[in-house]
């Protein structure tokens, strides 16, 4: 049992990639608005928002 809970697990993460890249690119084209209105809050949102999608990247691709 362990090993097919495992297996889901897996499976679920691999589904979640192409929603994450999805967000990335989003959130990509919004720092990109950001510096060309010079909004340095909006700049900062999207950065950090970038990061957390990093991190989940990087943990689906680390199982």
């Amino acid at each position: 049992m362990k090993y097919v809970m495992e297996a889901l697990r897996r499976k679920e993460a691999q589904e979640k990639l192409p929603v994450i890249r999805m967000e990335i690119d989003y959130e990509l084209v919004t720092l990109f608005d950001a510096m060309q209105a010079d909004d340095k809050v909006l700049i900062i949102k999207a950065k950090e928002r970038l990061e957390d999608l990093r991190t989940q990247m990087l943990e689906i691709d680390n199982e």
